[in-house]
């Protein structure tokens, strides 16, 4: 039999995707639940897995070639006499449209990890079941039956963790968060990295997550914003950044903590509008925008910031940064937020006007902390480090005064009550 390779939905929101590199090359063997191929899709690369066994008859879509989802961009055959059948078939030319004549291929499947979620969430929505490469051997070592297993990754995945707790053995945890075993390969992240020059004279094209930045910001700007202005002085907020680095807390973390346990006060600031509704998010997520290397944004997300000490919340923010950079990142890693800031500080802007993520309902702009001359309240004048922060906000369901008051306690936190935030 000869099976069709798909191209693989990686997220709701993905339409098509592009080939990375194939791992494997036309005539190779491959294994079921191998690896044959890396497809980069909105912001991440992901491996795509093989359910069957055989060998690569032909490749459909060649590396840095795009695909709508859901076409077919290889063929697999079970035996190597059927090569030369599944070559007959179709060409690479032919990618977006295989047609194969009846009783030459059966049990057509796609080959992806991660297929499209089925509406309530299940792992086995259409019929198979989602399993990391790692999960599923470790379950022919420990012969745990892995279609009695509910898999707690992504879209319902069975992950090693699963598995070694059915066979009762315990994982151990590091730090606060747990790491999927086989990782979205997010692209390189180096914190406000420009991409690299283009020739003068050419036109370069975007690549898959510029182009998702393009459709997100388009639907941006469907939505009514407005934006609020706040001088915040942060020099307790200095104070206890020096008292606490040496043990591993970042400025980062700080803001993060700092806006989360503000959004305790202002759950209608951590919501977002859908289909005439307000959504109260279960949790605080804090996003933070971080640009990529070759362009384009991305934005790991502290998740529960609110709850967390900031000793684990620096912990878990150097780990996102670090799993970014080795291409590691789960989609819930940087999709998940329902609040974002955006610091452009680092560079010296003073202020600036953030665009609202899709999704979300407010989104904060960060300057930087300048020595400003500051009159007190008995006239005297002083100096005093100041920065300066835009929030923007959905005005479908956040108002002026909303946003006021949630600045208004952000910087009353800052500025007088700065060392909670290590509690």
């Amino acid at each position: 039999m000869i099976h069709e390779v798909f191209m693989p939905a990686l997220s709701s929101t993905m339409t098509e995707g592009k080939i990375v590199s194939w791992v494997k090359s036309p005539g190779d063997k491959v294994e079921k639940g191998e690896t044959v191929v890396v497809v980069e899709s909105d912001k991440a690369d992901m491996d795509v897995e093989t359910f069957y066994e055989g060998y690569i008859a032909i490749i459909l879509v060649e590396s840095g070639d795009t695909a709508p989802v859901g076409s077919a961009i290889a063929l697999i055959a079970e035996t190597e006499a059927e090569i030369a059948t599944a070559k007959l078939q179709t060409t690479p030319a032919k990618a977006q449209n295989v047609t194969t004549s009846p009783g030459q291929v059966a049990d057509v499947a796609s080959t992806v990890a991660i297929p499209t979620p089925s509406q309530n969430g299940s792992n086995v929505g259409d019929g198979r079941i989602m399993v990391s490469p790692r999960a599923r051997k470790l379950a022919k070592e420990m012969k745990v039956d892995l279609s009695s297993l509910s898999g707690s990754g992504p879209h319902g995945r069975i992950v090693a963790e699963d598995v070694e707790a059915a066979a009762n053995i315990s994982t151990p945890v590091r730090g606060q968060s747990v790491v999927e075993d086989t990782p979205v390969r997010a692209q390189s992240v180096v914190e406000d990295t420009p991409p690299p020059p283009a020739t003068p004279g050419q036109g370069v094209p975007m690549n898959t997550l510029q182009n998702a930045v393009v459709r997100n910001m388009m639907a941006s700007l469907q939505v009514p914003t407005f934006h609020v202005g706040y001088t915040i002085t942060t020099e307790a907020l200095d104070t206890l950044y020096k008292q606490i680095k040496s043990k591993g807390v970042t400025m980062t973390a700080l803001l993060a903590k700092a806006v989360a346990v503000t959004l305790q006060k202002h759950p209608l600031v951590n919501a977002s509008y859908s289909e005439q509704k307000i959504v109260y998010p279960a949790n605080i997520n804090i996003a933070v925008a971080v640009a990529m290397d070759d362009g384009g944004l991305i934005t790991p997300v502290l998740q529960n910031a609110d709850k967390l000490d900031i000793y684990s919340l620096s912990r878990n923010w150097k780990s996102l940064v670090e799993r970014a950079r080795a291409k590691q990142l789960q989609p819930q890693e940087y999709n998940s937020g329902t609040f974002t800031l955006s610091n452009l500080g680092m560079f010296g802007v003073d202020r600036f006007d953030a665009i609202l993520p899709p999704g979300q309902g407010s989104i904060l702009a960060i300057g930087a902390a300048r020595r400003q001359v500051v009159a007190s309240n008995d006239g005297m004048l002083g100096v005093k480090q100041q920065m300066q922060v835009n929030i923007t906000c959905d005005h479908r369901i956040i108002y002026g005064a909303t946003a006021a008051a949630f600045l208004k306690d952000l910087a009353k936190l800052i500025e007088t009550n700065a060392q909670s935030l290590t509690q």
